[in-house]
């Protein structure tokens, strides 16, 4: 237990009184206690070579084909869990990131439902649907769902994430905001998932209706569906706790990484739990190979066993979020967001194990770039509805980059590009700098660098090739 200032009680008591007067439940306030006292005691986690062991190979899903009779048949005791609790306010918008259209006017929330429609006719089963919604997604994207008559009657479409209170920065005080009391709220990160299960009481119910396995990912990795040889896998080695992985690449260097630690259990170490003498060494993705694509396999009785055993939190490891008050608003106080991440639990179960995937399994859309990307026909929907590269590419994976000034925005994007995507098929990568628009059916090969005049924006005529 980290060491305590001796008045912490009275530092906790205000947040203590601002959660029972909001309901929450007991579980909740002694789990965002934990968090606090983490937080206040300046405990730091640091993870350095020493206390690492050497991580061999780990499997890798391609060679898996002869665990898809197993994965078929342990589909219909599986539920699909998709994390949801993100608005779309880096790109623009005020609602559910998973309400922007993607690809051919279709939604996040569109093609999910439709990639699970395609796994229940190859199921024969009606395999459930469960949102990990936050207060600000839930509504509209329970009505977009809605609108694909995919619900079942005897569980809920969708599970509300906890909130918790904002922590003043200067005076770690529960942040106050009259003018908007909900932004003195936070979600507490996706490692919420197994607290909300717990207080919800939909593990159980899961469990009695013979749910034993989950497969939990993020609802903009359209890439990320349901693979019956990787399920057949899980189910019949005994695994408990499954994390797809994927190999590092230049632009993940920075990112955390998949660890061994001595006692052979996996972690995965970010970059504020390395050493400062290690910073370099971290971002080599040759010694550190693996990323974690937070896509994830549970055993929902290994579940209900762990949180029994730590009677009903687990211990995560506490990720402290420094930002304003109101995110709009950069004068607003700056305060703390204590959140958890789901892929941290690796740590905790006995049986847990990382699974090497390909790219085509990692496709979120977090940006405009990523965006444009996927709209293009450098990318399609294959018969699973999973976001895959176009087969008649012949290029490596597509690189945009969009000037932030003019196309951070979905709705910047789609006035720039009022027809479409232009054809990057055959394009290597795409950078714009300025206010560049364009017309009807452009094709882009190769290295493409577009430039505006400093006097207005430019226009590419319709029809133009430009190459290079």
């Amino acid at each position: 237990m980290p060491q305590l200032p001796g008045d912490f009680d009275t530092t906790f008591l205000p947040f203590q009184t601002k959660m029972e007067a909001a309901g929450m439940p007991t579980l909740l306030i002694e789990a965002f206690r934990r968090n606090l006292v983490q937080l206040v005691s300046g405990a730091s986690v640091t993870l350095g070579r020493e206390q690492l062991a050497e991580l061999a190979d780990v499997p890798d899903a391609d060679t898996l084909n002869g665990y898809a009779a197993t994965g078929a048949e342990a589909l219909k005791h599986t539920v699909l869990i998709k994390l949801n609790g993100g608005l779309g306010t880096s790109m623009g918008l005020d609602k559910a990131k998973s309400l922007i259209r993607v690809r051919d006017g279709l939604r996040f929330i569109d093609i999910i439902a439709r990639q699970v429609l395609k796994l229940r006719e190859r199921a024969n089963s009606a395999i459930p649907l469960l949102l990990l919604d936050s207060a600000t997604t839930q509504a509209d994207s329970v009505a977009a769902l809605a609108e694909w008559a995919i619900q079942r009657d005897d569980l809920p479409a969708s599970l509300l994430q906890h909130r918790v209170p904002k922590v003043v920065a200067s005076s770690l005080a529960p942040a106050e905001w009259p003018e908007q009391p909900a932004l003195e709220w936070c979600p507490p990160g996706h490692g919420d998932l197994y607290l909300a299960l717990e207080t919800s009481g939909l593990l159980d119910e899961l469990l009695s209706r013979g749910y034993r396995y989950a497969f939990v990912s993020n609802a903009d990795n359209l890439g990320a569906v349901m693979d019956t040889s990787i399920l057949g896998y899980f189910a019949e080695e005994k695994i408990d706790f499954l994390m797809e992985v994927a190999d590092r690449t230049p632009a993940d260097r920075k990112g955390g990484h998949l660890a061994k630690l001595k006692d052979g259990r996996l972690t995965l170490r970010e970059l504020a739990q390395c050493p400062e003498n290690e910073a370099e060494e971290f971002q080599n993705i040759t010694l550190y190979r693996y990323f974690n694509t937070n896509s994830i396999w549970l055993h929902l009785p290994a579940l209900r066993a762990l949180i029994d055993r730590y009677a009903g939190i687990l211990p995560l490891p506490l990720i402290r979020n420094r930002k304003n008050l109101d995110p709009r608003d950069p004068a607003s106080p700056i305060v703390y967001q204590l959140e958890t991440a789901m892929g941290a639990a690796i740590s905790l179960f006995d049986r847990a194990s990382a699974l090497r995937v390909s790219r085509t399994r990692f496709a979120p859309v977090k940006t405009t770039d990523d965006l444009l990307a996927v709209r293009s026909d450098a990318m399609m929907l294959d018969e699973q509805f999973r976001i895959v590269p176009n087969p008649a590419r012949t290029l490596p994976p597509l690189h945009v980059s969009l000037d932030p000034k003019h196309y951070h925005f979905v709705g910047q994007l789609d006035e720039h590009f009022p027809y479409g995507a232009p054809s990057l098929l055959n394009c290597a990568s795409l950078r714009i700098d300025g206010d560049v628009r364009f017309g009807r059916d452009v094709t882009l090969r190769g290295d493409v660098y577009l430039a505006a005049d400093a006097g207005g924006p430019r226009t590419i005529s319709d029809n133009t090739v430009l190459e290079g």
